[in-house]
């Protein structure tokens, strides 16, 4: 297939990206004064936050390991979690880990556009 090196990367980003997301939600949600007591995001505080970012890890894992079994399924739900990441993270800037939220960011952007064209035909 081509472009399969192209999606194992952008798998293995998502797989990344889902990883640190969880454990920053789960240590959000377990213990939201442990980042930074008193911050407010944009909708709600720090455990809304928490938990909003352990879902979208979640499903950037499932996206990530669903690409790496070749599925086009893989590639619809990674091209939605990463744009739900995107957003998240683009919200979360004003928060308690802002430069995480930036880097976040890119690597979502560089998921959307290595899913987006992954299997086009080159130009002649």
């Amino acid at each position: 297939m081509r472009g399969a090196g192209s999606a194992i990367f952008v798998a293995t980003l998502l797989l990344i990206v889902g990883t640190v997301n969880t454990i920053y939600g789960i240590g959000a949600v377990a213990n939201s004064a442990f980042w930074v007591d008193g911050t407010q995001y944009v909708f709600g505080n720090v455990n809304t936050w928490g938990w909003a970012t352990l879902v979208i890890g979640a499903i950037q894992l499932v996206a990530g390991l669903s690409l790496l079994a070749g599925g086009t399924f893989g590639r619809v739900i990674g091209i939605a979690a990463a744009s739900l990441g995107a957003i998240v993270s683009l919200l979360a800037i004003g928060g308690t880990s802002p430069f995480w939220a930036l880097g976040a960011f890119a690597i979502c952007i560089i998921c959307i556009h290595g899913l987006v064209v992954l299997g086009e035909p080159l130009e002649d």
